[in-house]
Order: C-alpha cells, then sequence, then structure tokens
C-alpha cells in the first residue's frame, strides 16, 4: 500500500499545521477549512475507514478528537463544535473539527482548488497547538 498524504504529513514528508500529537494520533489544520481552526485529527496507522480501526486506535483517534474540540472551545470562544467523518476523500481514517457559530458556517462547503492562505494557517496553529 503506498502511503496517503496524511502518512507523509506525519512522516514530516508533506508539511502541515501542526496542533497535536501523541504516540497514536495526529491533528493538523484543514488547508481548506470549513471555518478558521478547522482541525483534521487522524490515526498514524494509516487505516482507510473509521470504522476499521480496531478498537484501541479507535478510542485513541475519538479522545483526541475530544481534547481538540475542548481546545476550539476554549481558544476561539466558539459556541459550537462540529465533527464530521465523511471518509472518501483521502483513503486514511480522519474526523474533521472545525468552530462554528451558525448553521450556515458548519454547512459551508470550502472551495478545494483555492489556493491555501498559509500565514493564515500558521497564526491559527500558534494560538491552537498544545
Amino acid at each position: 500500500m503506498n502511503d496517503s498524504i496524511f502518512t507523509k504529513i506525519i512522516k514530516g514528508e508533506i508539511p502541515s499545521h501542526k496542533i497535536y500529537e501523541d504516540s497514536q494520533t495526529f491533528a493538523f489544520l484543514d488547508i481548506h477549512p470549513k471555518q478558521p481552526g478547522h482541525i483534521l485529527v487522524i490515526p498514524k496507522k494509516q487505516i482507510e475507514f473509521v470504522w476499521d480501526l480496531d478498537d484501541e486506535d479507535y478510542h485513541a483517534l475519538m479522545i483526541t478528537v475530544k481534547k481538540v474540540a475542548e481546545r476550539l472551545k476554549a481558544v476561539l470562544a466558539c459556541p459550537y463544535v462540529g465533527m464530521l467523518v465523511v471518509g472518501i476523500d483521502v483513503p486514511h481514517a480522519h474526523v474533521h473539527v472545525y468552530p462554528f457559530s451558525t448553521t450556515e458556517q458548519s454547512r459551508y462547503v470550502p472551495d478545494q482548488s483555492a489556493e491555501p492562505d498559509h500565514a493564515s494557517l500558521a497564526e491559527m496553529a500558534k494560538k491552537l497547538a498544545f
């Protein structure tokens, strides 16, 4: 199996705006965020779907999702934090965690072809990093 883009990010082969890392998980800013502060949480093991993770890795992933959500609420003082598991974009299990204030913000679909604003992402990463 070839390394996914997320595995390459974990290995440092592709740069990312890291927020959190432990022995089993990695969290970084989405370069096409639904809202500023949109984070992807991934297991370090490359498994295609969240539901195919063994229980230990699934629990580790969800514990990190909770930590990231709590961090978003505390740092950005947002009223809501959404969680989204889709599983079609990258063949590596991942959970989207994003702050929002309105239904419209939660439903926003970013332009995936837009050039990422790495300066804004770097600034946000400084605020959110553990």
